[in-house]
This record gives C-alpha cells, sequence and structure tokens, in this order.
C-alpha cells in the first residue's frame, strides 16, 4: 500500500502564534489574572480571530497563550496597543525569564 501525501493548507493571509510564559515561584496567581486582561481586551482589537490563555495541566506556572490574527497587519497593530504594552511592562518581573513565541501555521 502506497501512503498517501497528507495534503498543505494554502498560503493564508492569517497570523498564529502560540507565546508562552513562566511565572516566577509565588507569581502564578498575579501572572494569571494580568494573561486574564490581557485575554478581554485582546479579544476586542480588530482583526483577532482568536486569543485563548490556557494553564498548563502538568507544569504549574506555566501559561500558554493560543492566538490568530486575520492577517500581520492586525497582529502588528494589536502589539502596538495600551494593553499590550502595558502588560508587557507588567509583566516583566512576574516572568521567570523572556516569554517565548512560537509561530503557527495551519497543516490542513
Amino acid at each position: 500500500m502506497t501512503p498517501t501525501a497528507i495534503p498543505n493548507r494554502p498560503e493564508t493571509a492569517e497570523a498564529w502564534l502560540m507565546p508562552v510564559f513562566v511565572a516566577k515561584a509565588g507569581c502564578e496567581i498575579e501572572l494569571q489574572e494580568a494573561l486574564h486582561h490581557l485575554q478581554a481586551s485582546s479579544r476586542k482589537d480588530p482583526g483577532c480571530l482568536e486569543y485563548a490563555v490556557f494553564a498548563d495541566g502538568l507544569q504549574p506556572g506555566i501559561y500558554v497563550l493560543f492566538e490568530g490574527w486575520a492577517r500581520q497587519e492586525d497582529l502588528e497593530a494589536h502589539n502596538e496597543q495600551d494593553h499590550v504594552v502595558d502588560f508587557l511592562c507588567t509583566v516583566d518581573p512576574l516572568l521567570a525569564g523572556p516569554f517565548s513565541v512560537t509561530p503557527l501555521a495551519p497543516v490542513i
């Protein structure tokens, strides 16, 4: 039996990201609250397709954001919003290290 190739999804203008934040010990609740406020504000930004915060079910203090934007320009505009700039300043001292951002690409 010959394996069937999985088709790739056509290129899209959408931008999808997965930022991951790791809280310093003792700062978990404060980081979670800041992420909750960021989520509420960001969902109102133009072009937002998805903006959801998750706690890692196996490792306390790790939070994963799943965000999608209609266009790269919408993501760039979002990153310049006051609520994002304020969030980054607020959470910096709460983090165990720099947060990571993984760009995502739909497969199908």
